[in-house]
């Protein structure tokens, strides 16, 4: 009950919000629903609140709908989004995450800008474009949940007021979050945690919208852009962190740093490759990447595990050469926290 009503307290927060930025809530409380699902439930859940969300700004902004951005940014979204779907019933969105959060914070440099980086200082999105960008929101959308923000800039772009922008987003949106939860549930992902949490997102959400709906009338145009962009990256930085921190699990990834008298080694696992740059003295360089041989890392009838080494030499001396072998290794370990010696290689 209390995680409730704390995702309640940071939904109302977050909806709030995008009622004034014109979009990005879903982006802002991804962070929060990654501690209460499971990733490949987290979308489903969204496009809940979202759905409904999108339903309330339609019934509070409908006269300011820009139809003509509709009929040209939904069609493709829809079967796009279905791809997003299916992608994500393969594979993990953290990396796509880690990207989207990226892009997010290229904002920053918006937001610094004096007047929140006004519109016109930008090139015109022209009406031809925005079946591309309908496609590529609605499989960003259908992979991750969530799109918002990210593409907030081309509304602002095709010369949309404040709510034009919140209205044409919200009949964008309602259609790709309703087929999206038809998608998930045939997928098995719209599960019975996944639809409580929804709901509770779609509660904060209208209340939400109802907060804000007399607000934005009186919002100036500089401040409204000033407060899109720092949702964005604010946004960008807490999917930076959680997509991190999900990659270092899972993935095993760790850094080390070795001083060995003149010599200066840097290396990064990840998975079970070991990726190292080495500065001898006096400025011979070396580019080295090890990962298991022969797929498994080990060959048929051998105990110990085989692993393949590349090199790029960079030396003033010899010049440029790359170096590989095949070498043996009891108990090489590529796990975070595990150590790693090269001298427990063995040339094959």
């Amino acid at each position: 009950m209390a995680i409730a009503a704390l995702l309640f307290i940071v939904a109302v927060a977050a909806f709030a919000l995008s009622a004034v930025s014109g979009g990005g809530a879903g982006l802002m409380i991804l962070p929060v629903l990654g501690l209460l699902l499971a990733p490949a439930q987290v979308p489903a859940a969204l496009s809940v609140g979202t759905a409904l969300s999108a339903l309330s700004r339609i019934l509070s902004f409908f006269r300011s709908i820009r139809w003509d951005v509709v009929v040209r940014f939904v069609p493709p979204a829809l079967p796009a989004a279905w791809g997003g779907v299916w992608m994500l019933s393969r594979l993990q969105p953290v990396y796509l995450d880690l990207l989207l959060g990226l892009f997010l914070i290229g904002n920053l440099p918006l937001l610094l800008r004096r007047g929140g980086g006004a519109a016109g200082a930008a090139r015109p999105v022209r009406p031809a474009l925005l079946p591309a960008l309908g496609a590529a929101a609605g499989f960003v959308s259908g992979f991750t949940g969530a799109v918002g923000l990210l593409f907030n800039g081309f509304y602002h772009r095709m010369g949309l007021q404040k709510e034009q922008i919140v209205a044409t987003r919200a009949a964008n949106d309602v259609l790709l979050h309703l087929t999206k939860l038809g998608l998930y549930l045939s997928y098995g992902m719209l599960t019975g945690p996944a639809l409580r949490v929804g709901l509770v997102v779609a509660a904060a959400a209208i209340a939400a919208t109802l907060l804000v709906r007399a607000v934005i009338h009186r919002l100036h145009d500089a401040l409204f852009r000033h407060v899109g962009h720092a949702a964005a990256c604010a946004a960008g930085v807490a999917m930076l962190v959680q997509a991190g921190q999900q990659i270092t699990r899972q993935d095993h990834m760790a850094a080390r740093y070795a001083v060995a008298g003149d010599d200066v080694e840097a290396a990064l696992v990840w998975r079970q490759h070991v990726f190292s740059i080495e500065v001898e003295s006096p400025v011979d360089i070396e580019f080295r990447h090890i990962h298991p041989a022969f797929g498994s890392g080990r060959v048929p009838r051998q105990g110990n595990g085989w692993y393949r080494t590349s090199v790029l030499h960079l030396s003033p001396a010899q010049g440029i050469f790359v170096t590989r072998r095949l070498s043996r290794a009891a108990g090489l370990s590529t796990q975070a926290g595990g150590s790693f010696d090269r001298d427990r290689l063995q040339e094959a």
